[in-house]
């Protein structure tokens, strides 16, 4: 297990001694209950402000994103490099007591994921993204975790600012939401359902539209879910552009609600959920004003915050988080803490992932160690508790060498696998000695031809410090080993790698296969990648491959 700072430790040790834990390997343990699935709610609902338990007792949401789901890989991200157990192993020893898992429509409808390590999860190297969701949520209620479910996107390759596109239509949102509100009826480990990721630009608060107004079809969506199930949380979030005119975070305007609420068939069930970020995010006017951070419980309170100020309905903050860099964003950081911690709200920090290009994440590149500053700095809105026996599930033998499927995930660090060492040249025979009687015939030796492989560039994310692009290498013949090469000028480092080894020099990339991906049979292809800290991204670099 990871050690967390000592400071952190120490502290949490004293809250842990008064209930009777202890710390095992600087993380919380008890030695008590064989299962941490006893400390689950259960089915939750709303009494105004507060979201409560059955028993009517009240219930704070303290969620750490996990997100993959919604990418191109159809899977959560970071299991290239840790298995599902020791990432929610970790999640719950943080304090946290829910996942929120982010999904795509077009990976519920997929048939496999990539960007898992054979090696590392061979259990879940058959399942398709669906019966992924289902081990996720399998196995944080094991230990303990909660679950709420967003619908990140439509299709994987990007967010969409309405809840259907031209590809995927409202009534596939719904039918959707409808399939997973039935699948995971009978378990109340999946808590809530965030309907729609972060509307935003033509999106609007009750105009009246049904094209733009994400109330009213929020309002369908809610409705429809509770059709099947009437037990979860509805998670709606807000829109940027308000109707007095301000803009805030995509999903972070909620000023509206007061004036056209979402009212349900089922009462008792709507959570509103804002997000808000720091200035490296995205620097908003207010990061800038004199008066900055006393102006931030101000904007608060009149967008979302007055919501449970005057009793109205509770509020998650649905994502927050920062890579934690700048004195800015530091000061941001300790103001909405104290802010989520003095309204008592309940909240999902964004996020666990390393490979988070915006935040980063709870932990570093290797997916093992912890962000203790960051850790630290959410130490009054965490609540560690033992990280109590998780129901164990048959840990399957892998197979001497299983076939990767599908692409591996564009981020966090895979540390790559050793290359595997090549076997030796085989020496040729020597020609054998003519006898007197004949003249020698050498035999002639034939010279293998190359393998011929083949590398497609896919660029999946860019942003103002870097890109994460892969690629999907085909072997027309078999491959021994193979490289791929290009131009990235203003490249500074590579950040994380996943089936490649990869160096630059002189703006030069060039990325070696590595482990699962080392050798290709004929006919295969494998999608590998990597995260580069750049100033720059190619649009469409020539690649130059070669391979043995």
């Amino acid at each position: 297990m990871n050690r967390i700072g000592e400071r952190v430790r120490r502290r949490w040790t004293a809250a842990l001694g008064a209930v009777g834990m202890v710390i095992v390997g600087g993380l919380a343990a008890t030695a008590g209950p064989a299962s941490a699935a006893e400390s689950l709610p259960g089915w939750l609902k709303t009494d105004r402000a507060k979201i409560v338990t059955a028993s009517g007792t009240p219930y704070t949401i303290r969620a750490a994103n996990w997100f993959g789901l919604e990418t191109p890989e159809c899977a959560p991200h970071g299991l290239w490099a840790v298995t599902m157990e020791q990432a929610l192993t970790d999640i719950a020893a943080m304090g946290f007591n829910t996942i929120r898992l982010p999904f795509s429509n077009q990976c519920l409808a997929a048939s496999s994921a990539s960007a898992i390590d054979p090696n590392i999860n061979p259990d879940l190297m058959t399942l398709t993204p669906l019966q992924l969701m289902d081990k996720v949520i399998e196995r944080s209620r094991a230990h303990g975790l909660s679950v709420i479910l967003d619908r990140h996107r439509p299709g994987s390759d990007a967010q969409s600012q309405l809840w259907y596109t031209s590809a995927y239509s409202e009534q596939r949102w719904i039918d959707d939401w409808k399939m997973l509100a039935a699948r995971y009826k009978n378990d109340s480990t999946v808590i809530g359902v965030d309907l729609h990721n972060e509307p935003n630009g033509p999106a609007c608060w009750g105009c009246g539209d049904p094209a733009r107004d994400w109330a009213a079809a929020a309002t369908r969506a809610g409705n429809a879910v509770l059709s099947v199930n009437p037990n979860l949380l509805i998670v709606v979030e807000g829109v940027d552009r308000q109707n007095d005119g301000t803009y805030t975070w995509w999903g972070g305007g909620l000023k509206d609600a007061r004036t056209t609420p979402i009212t349900l068939s089922v009462p008792n069930r709507v959570v509103y959920s804002p997000h808000d970020y720091p200035a490296s995010v995205y620097n908003q006017p207010w990061f800038s004003a004199p008066e900055y951070p006393a102006n931030l419980a101000p904007l608060w309170d009149a967008n979302w915050g007055y919501l449970v100020k005057e009793n109205i309905a509770p509020v998650l903050v649905g994502e927050f988080g920062t890579k934690y860099e700048t004195q800015s964003d530091k000061t941001w950081l300790a103001t909405i803490v104290d802010y989520i911690a003095k309204n008592g709200i309940s909240y999902a920090y964004w996020s666990y992932n390393a490979d988070s290009g915006d935040t980063g994440g709870l932990v570093k590149d290797d997916w093992k160690t912890w962000q203790t500053a960051k850790l630290e700095a959410l130490r009054p809105i965490l609540t560690p508790r033992a990280t109590t026996t998780p129901t164990p599930t048959p840990t399957p033998t892998a197979t001497a060498t299983p076939k990767p499927t599908s692409s591996p995930t564009p981020t966090a660090t895979p540390k790559p696998t050793a290359s595997p060492t090549p076997t030796a040249t085989p020496k040729p025979t020597a020609s054998p000695t003519p006898t007197p009687s004949a003249s020698p015939t050498p035999k002639p030796t034939t010279t293998p031809a190359p393998a011929r492989v083949s590398a497609t560039w896919i660029l999946q994310n860019s942003w103002r410090g870097g890109y994460v692009a892969e690629f999907d290498v085909t072997a027309a013949t078999a491959a021994k080993s193979w490289t791929v090469s290009w131009e990235s000028r203003g490249a500074v480092s590579i950040t994380n790698t996943w089936g490649m080894s990869c160096s630059i020099k002189s703006s030069i990339i060039t990325c070696k296969g590595s482990g699962w991906a080392t050798s290709l049979a004929p006919g295969q292809t494998v999608r590998v990648g990597l995260q580069v800290a750049a100033t720059r991204t190619p649009s469409s670099p020539k690649l130059t491959v070669t391979a043995t």
